[in-house]
């Protein structure tokens, strides 16, 4: 009889301990951080661009975010500044929509930098050329971002590029069953065969080196998605020169002119 005791007192404490880490790890940020305002104004200009009242629910969509995903690092502490900007990344494809929550995201892992297609990211290790990707298997509902990446996506917005909201827009992409670069839940009906056929057409130009749209965008439609998600965000005027028919449709799909 004791050592049963023992033993069920030993399951109750296992339990509360299990609990206590659970509530540690989504412990919540009430209020918008006074030392963020700054960071965030300087760091993501999507931000600075929105007019004042818009800023506010940019920050609040922030801290909705930030009280449903957990950050973690991997060998690495998690600054503030890494907060504000997986967050922004969040928000910013889906700042068009007046209510917006990644039910298929639970935690994103922040690693130090570039990885391997075994999430190993040793210095010594050559082949670590994935800065991002979106989980499934035993990590579904997480995403892996290399710090690096992320930071760098912020601080050159006129190379176009931004590993970060390139993995929210796939996030997105999925939210339908499947990444297959026709965003449904974003995308109206009527927009989906034009789409496709400026997708197909894009990929295309690009395989055949007669588009600026980066090499990546032609291996397939869900990273052409993602791969033009970040023109229009990064540099929105330079591709309505380029491609008008592209940004006019994701204008439609994102619900903003980005300018």
């Amino acid at each position: 009889m004791t050592y049963i005791i023992i033993i069920f007192s030993a399951l109750i404490l296992i339990v509360l301990f299990a609990i206590f880490k659970i509530n540690l790890k989504k412990k919540k940020i009430k209020v918008f951080p006074k030392n963020w305002y700054q960071l965030l104004s300087e760091n993501v200009k999507f931000y600075k661009k929105l007019q004042a009242e818009d800023q506010k629910i940019f920050q609040q969509r922030m801290m909705v975010f930030l009280n449903e995903v957990y950050i973690e690092g991997v060998k690495i502490e998690v600054e503030d500044l890494d907060k504000i900007l997986v967050a922004a990344s969040a928000v910013i494809p889906v700042f068009g929509f007046a209510e917006w929550h990644y039910p298929n995201l639970s935690s994103v892992l922040l690693y130090p930098d570039n990885f391997n297609e075994n999430l190993q990211f040793d210095p010594e290790n050559e082949s670590r050329f994935i800065s991002g990707l979106v989980g499934s298997g035993q990590f579904k509902n997480q995403m892996i971002l290399s710090k690096k990446a992320l930071y760098a996506g912020f601080s050159n917005p006129s190379d176009a590029e931004n590993t970060a909201i390139h993995e929210f827009v796939h996030l997105i992409d999925k939210m339908d069953g499947m990444a297959d670069g026709v965003p449904e839940r974003l995308m109206k009906e009527p927009y989906i065969i034009p789409w496709l056929k400026l997708t197909h057409h894009e990929m295309e130009a690009i395989n055949n080196n007669k588009s600026d749209i980066r090499k990546y965008g032609g291996t397939n439609e869900a990273e052409f998605l993602a791969v033009v998600s970040e023109y229009f965000f990064e540099r929105p005027m330079k591709f309505e020169d380029n491609h008008p028919e592209l940004y006019k449709m994701l204008v439609a799909c994102f619900q903003t002119t980005n300018k």
